[in-house]
């Protein structure tokens, strides 16, 4: 799997963010990652996606969706779409 455009927000405290990190590092993913303790504008944009909770990690498709909190499964399903040429603008 291979795939640009995806950021991911979270923290380093924070255990459902490493797994995420783990799985998107594991499965050759390119991924932008922001830290939202070191950048306090990332974690207002954590809040506006969620709608007022600072849920992490929020990653976001290149199409502006997101998941918040997902399971591995969730995200491989996502990246999928993104890296297979034939879903492309099936979004």
């Amino acid at each position: 799997m291979s795939n640009a455009q995806i950021t991911m927000y979270g923290a380093e405290w924070c255990g459902d963010c490493r797994r995420s990190k783990k799985f998107l590092d594991e499965n050759k993913v390119a991924y932008n990652y922001i830290d939202v303790e070191a950048d306090e504008s990332a974690a207002e944009k954590v809040i506006e996606i969620n709608g007022g909770m600072r849920s992490i990690p929020v990653i976001i498709f290149p199409d502006g969706s997101h998941l918040t909190e997902p399971s591995d499964p969730s995200v491989e399903r996502e990246v999928r779409v993104f890296s297979d040429p034939i879903n492309e603008g099936a979004r």
